[in-house]
């Protein structure tokens, strides 16, 4: 086997794609200096020409020719009636500098060679891997779908690198099939089996903040600070953002003219609404703009225990509570106050929404009742027990439950 075959039999490793060509050469230069000392004991007087780019490799030993008979480390000297066969101008004193053929080294170690080289790069590329995305935790970036399993789905960069992305990082109403192209941030790089594990994520908050970081340049260039995020992943999230220069509306910037900038988000997050509020220190002014669309009539805050009353006209109380108490959930995690909601009305006469109710009925049990044309609590109550069992499919059971908490929330009022 000469230098030429040796290094095809390696050209499986010449092109990993996160090892360069520096490093490459390193790494086989000190494979072959691991079979020199072992053959010759020592590899100080050797030197290693590796060229990955033409696939040759070239072995020179370096010797001090000493009268014949003077011999005493072969390795290092030669007698002179040897070097005169190499060279006939060599002379006493001088060093003679002679190629080895890699053939010397014999089957086996070459073999042996080949077999550490494959470790060792298989060891680069993992830890090349690893360096690249941990640096790069908390970007976005984009796969092609390769495999989907039922628990994550296997995506590959553009350099063939494996990535994870869990059921549990996914939107909920994301769909994916092989071939399509996904953006996803980077959550955390692990390990699995002593391989790089790289977890990718849509529903982290970083996702948002990422997108809205390439939409809107003033957040870019630091203009626009995110203060904060909050989400329910493809339902609706709410994003704190603060202008450190007056000329500048963060809403209005972050919105876009017509919502050209946050369209495409929405349309990246399956239509998850997004609420830009602006940041102020103003508590009371702060749970006011988090609890958007509503118009809050008075708030009474307990700073202490961080909860929030809020008084709002019967018309608004829906708005602030949002469709399974989205909108009031979000905007207490936002605001990090607890947020209670009461109607600011001495009307006897008026009515709660069905949506409301979102916490103690299940929203398909609401679905229900709006079929039949009951919207509000009222409206229910106004039909007997077995009329909505007759028109809903509803069990009475579940009839009775229904009519018990809609009395209760009157009879509290």
């Amino acid at each position: 086997m000469n230098s030429v075959e040796l290094i095809e039999s390696f050209s499986e490793f010449k092109d990993f794609k996160n090892i360069d060509r520096p490093t490459m050469m390193r790494v086989l230069e000190d494979v072959f200096r691991t079979l020199l000392r072992k053959k010759y004991g020592s590899d100080e007087n050797f030197d290693i020409i590796v060229n990955t780019d033409k696939g040759d490799l070239e072995i020179y030993r370096k010797r001090e020719v000493v009268p014949d008979g003077e011999v005493v480390d072969p390795n290092k000297e030669i007698a002179y009636s040897e070097a005169i066969k190499i060279e006939p101008d060599y002379e006493v004193g001088e060093e003679v500098y002679e190629e080895l053929e890699v053939i010397e080294f014999g089957r086996r170690a070459i073999l042996a060679a080949r077999q550490t080289l494959k470790s060792k790069i298989m060891e680069l590329e993992k830890d090349e891997v690893m360096k690249k995305y941990s640096d790069r935790i908390g970007e976005i970036v984009s796969g092609e779908v390769y495999q989907i399993w039922k628990r994550e789905i296997l995506i590959l960069d553009d350099e063939g690198n494996e990535l994870i992305l869990p059921k549990s990082e996914q939107i909920p109403s994301d769909y994916f099939k092989k071939g399509d192209t996904v953006r996803a941030v980077v959550k955390k790089v692990d390990t699995r089996n002593n391989n790089p594990l790289i977890i990718l994520s849509r529903t982290d908050n970083a996702f948002l903040a990422k997108l809205l970081e390439l939409e809107v340049p003033e957040i870019f260039d630091g203009l626009i600070t995110i203060k904060k995020i909050v989400r329910e992943p493809g339902e609706r999230a709410k994003v704190a953002v603060e202008s450190y220069d007056d000329r500048i509306d963060p809403v209005g910037a972050c919105v876009g003219m017509k919502g050209s900038r946050i369209h495409g988000i929405v349309r990246e997050l399956k239509n998850e609404n997004i609420d830009i509020i602006n940041f102020t220190t103003n508590t009371q002014l702060f749970i006011s703009r988090a609890l958007n669309p509503a118009k809050i009539s008075r708030m009474e805050l307990d700073e202490e225990n961080k909860t929030a009353a809020v008084y709002l006209q019967p018309d608004q109380v829906s708005l602030a509570i949002g469709k399974g108490g989205l909108n009031i959930k979000l905007a207490s995690r936002l605001t990090g106050y607890e947020i209670d909601v009461f109607r600011d009305t001495d009307d006897e006469e008026y009515d709660i929404d069905l949506d409301e109710f979102a916490d103690e009925i299940d929203n398909w049990i609401i679905d229900e009742l709006k079929a039949i044309g009951c919207d509000t609590a009222k409206s229910v109550l106004e039909l007997d027990r077995d009329e909505l069992v007759r028109r809903t499919d509803l069990e009475e059971e579940t009839v009775n439950e229904i009519v018990k908490i809609l009395k209760e929330e009157f009879e509290e009022e």
